[in-house]
Formats: structure tokens, C-alpha cells, sequence
């Protein structure tokens, strides 16, 4: 039993990182109808921002979770700094295929550069630790500080954005924009401002999933966004693409099936059973768990 325990404890853990990367797939896709690829390798640049600020934050005797902040910044820049430079070019001459040819070279190029900064080890380490090394103990299993903070982080980080794109103006804006770009427009929404803010919302978030992975492997390389950007991306479609809650819901399953899958199989097969399960729940519901189907009139 306490294996079963701990198991499920891990896979909400990793599900909670998944769905935090894929609110952010979610709410660029939401809005600009854009599958964009380099969002896995903003989990990076926060990365590298965590290792270059870590020293700082500790020098002022803060805590080294805070370091987080200036990695929010930098991703929200370098992900708006995306959209300006090659997203917004391509949606004003390009087409679908354009765009997401771009995409992926935009991936391969935060790569590339990441692999030019000075050298500080082929994969450097925080050198602190993150989160507090106690934990809750249940019986015989023990909950790390780390599982429980990112698991709260990730639900609550999901319920924020929710309100946030109910409740409040520019939320409101970013829901117009992803319904009829041109009646937004004539509504006085300022388009590419909204898009402009929904990627640095969704960069920003990167950051934060890069400190929850770092918390429980603290080292990272030019590579690391890319499976796990390709297993948030199932996440997205999974849930619903386009629905935050769906990301969520997506984020989670893909997390518990690895977990288990890891436990009671095989490792080796863990990656298998993910993308299984996305091809069986995209037969059975094409739209996604919680997406609907809607003709188009023709």
C-alpha cells in the first residue's frame, strides 16, 4: 500500500510540472491558434536564470526559491521578445505551416545560443537546495516539502490564471482575441498587445515550472525542454487544448501514467504508455477529456 501511496504522490508531483508547462501551451494556442514549440525550451533560459541568480539570492541570505523572480522576468522577455521578433511577422505574412515551421526553429535556436554561454559545466547544479529536505510523514510514506509546495504551486497557479481570465480586463480581452481577432479590434482591443501580454504571461510561467523540476533534479542542460515540452504539449491536447482547466486535468493523467507506468511495469516503457494513452482518448474524443466538438458550417 505504501508503494501504491508514494507512487501516486510522485505522478502528481511530476503532473503538477506537466500542467504548469501546458497552461502555457494552452493560452498561446487559445489565442493565436499557434502550437508553439519553443515554449518547452523557455523551461530552459528559466533554468539558467535559477543557476546565474541562486548566488545572489543566497548572498542576501533570502531564500533560494526566490530566485525564481528574475527567472519569471527573463523568460516573460525572451518569450515576448519571441513573438515580436518571429511570431508576429509570420502571423501578418505566413501561414499555419509557416508558423509552426518557425517554431521549431525558433526551439532549435534558444538551443544553439543556450549552448554559447560561458561555460559553467555541461550540466551545472543549484547550489543550494531549494526547498526545505523535511517532509510530512503519513504512516510510512514521507511527503517531501518539495512534492506538497509544487503540488500547491501548480493548483493554485491553475485557479489564479482561471479568475484571472474571467474576472479581470485583460483576461477578458485575451478571450475576445481568441474568439474573432477582427471584432476584438473593432471592440478598441489592441490584438498584438494582448498576444504580446499572453505570451510573457505563459513565458513567465515556464520559470516557474523550471524551479518546481530543479527542486527535484537540480541540474539542467540546453536540451531539457524538449521532452518535457513534448510531454506537456500531450498534456494540453490530452486536457483539451486551449481550455486551462483541461491542462490541468492533462498535465495530471500524464503524470500519474508515467508514475505508475515507472512502478509497476517498466521504466523504459513509461514514455510508451503516455503517448498511448493519448492516441486512445484522441479516438475516443478527438477534441480532448474536457474539449467539445464543434462543426464548422460549410
Amino acid at each position: 500500500m505504501s508503494t501504491f501511496i508514494q507512487t501516486l504522490i510522485v505522478g502528481l508531483r511530476l503532473g503538477s510540472i506537466y500542467a504548469l508547462i501546458a497552461l502555457g501551451y494552452t493560452m498561446v494556442y487559445g489565442i493565436i491558434r499557434l502550437i508553439n514549440f519553443a515554449h518547452g525550451d523557455f523551461i530552459m533560459v528559466g533554468g539558467y536564470a535559477i543557476i546565474f541568480t541562486t548566488p545572489l539570492v543566497t548572498a542576501l541570505h533570502l531564500p533560494v526559491w526566490l530566485a525564481v523572480i528574475p527567472a519569471i522576468v527573463i523568460c516573460a522577455l525572451v518569450g515576448m521578445g519571441t513573438e515580436i521578433i518571429a511570431y508576429r511577422p509570420v502571423r501578418r505574412n505566413g501561414t499555419a505551416m509557416t508558423a509552426l515551421i518557425t517554431a521549431i526553429a525558433m526551439s532549435l535556436m534558444l538551443e544553439n545560443l543556450a549552448q554559447a554561454i560561458p561555460q559553467i559545466g555541461p550540466n551545472p547544479k543549484v547550489s543550494s537546495q531549494i526547498f526545505p529536505a523535511s517532509g510530512i510523514r503519513f504512516g510510512s510514506v514521507t511527503m517531501e516539502w518539495a512534492t506538497i509546495l509544487t503540488i500547491l504551486i501548480g493548483g493554485a497557479v491553475m485557479l489564479v490564471l482561471y479568475v484571472f481570465t474571467q474576472k479581470t480586463k485583460l483576461g477578458r480581452a485575451m478571450r475576445c482575441v481568441s474568439e474573432d481577432k477582427e471584432a476584438a479590434t473593432l471592440m478598441g482591443i489592441n490584438v498584438n498587445r494582448t498576444i504580446l501580454l499572453t505570451f510573457g504571461i505563459g513565458s513567465g510561467l515556464s520559470a516557474v515550472a523550471a524551479l518546481m523540476y530543479m527542486a527535484q533534479y537540480p541540474k539542467i542542460y540546453t536540451t531539457m525542454g524538449s521532452l518535457l515540452g513534448l510531454k506537456a504539449f500531450v498534456a494540453a491536447v490530452l486536457g483539451g487544448i486551449g481550455i486551462l482547466p483541461g491542462a490541468m486535468v492533462g498535465g495530471i493523467v500524464i503524470g500519474l501514467v508515467e508514475s505508475f507506468t515507472t512502478t509497476y511495469v517498466s521504466s523504459s516503457l513509461a514514455d510508451t504508455f503516455v503517448f498511448l494513452i493519448l492516441i486512445i482518448v484522441l479516438i475516443l474524443k478527438p477534441a480532448g477529456l474536457l474539449g467539445r466538438n464543434i462543426g464548422e458550417k460549410v
